[in-house]
């Protein structure tokens, strides 16, 4: 679904495949691609105070900060959604999951610092698959909410 979405919308992407491990997150393909992994950025599904799924795209060094995320969209709390509530809400498995093709239409949030990169290596919609992208075209095919809510991780 990812790769059609980003098709259907004329953005040119670079596809890049590795061997994805159970728990290597972005450390470990941002190795297997010879990548920083801060240029590796996750698809996170979350849900609010009220059960409603969004989606945020942090770097892939860097962990979103709940209380800073809730504040900017005005909510009282948000939370990871677990993985089997994920996989329902986005239609991909956790550890593939991409903010292009979502089965169930939700808000995305995008850290604002990922707009200044010249690439973006995000997930094509299964394990072990990411695209380079322009930040700039997932800014324009998702329309995000860009938000400041990274912490160190």
């Amino acid at each position: 679904m990812a790769i059609r979405a980003l098709r259907a919308a004329s953005v040119a992407f670079e596809p890049h495949l590795y061997p994805w491990e159970p728990k290597g997150g972005t450390a470990a393909s941002a190795e297997a691609l010879g990548v920083d992994e801060h240029l590796v950025i996750k698809t996170l599904i979350f849900e609010d105070d009220q059960r409603r799924p969004l989606c945020i795209l942090m770097h892939g060094d860097r962990e979103v900060s709940t209380k800073n995320l809730a504040r900017t969209i005005g909510v009282k709390t948000v939370a990871p959604c677990t993985p089997e509530v994920a996989d329902r809400h986005s239609g991909y498995q956790v550890g593939g999951t991409s903010p292009f093709g979502l089965r169930r239409a939700m808000p995305v949030y995008m850290e604002r610092t990922i707009a200044a990169l010249s690439t973006i290596y995000i997930n094509g919609g299964a394990r072990g698959f990411l695209v380079a992208i322009d930040p700039q075209e997932a800014i324009r095919v998702l329309a995000p909410t860009l938000v400041d809510a990274a912490t160190a991780s």
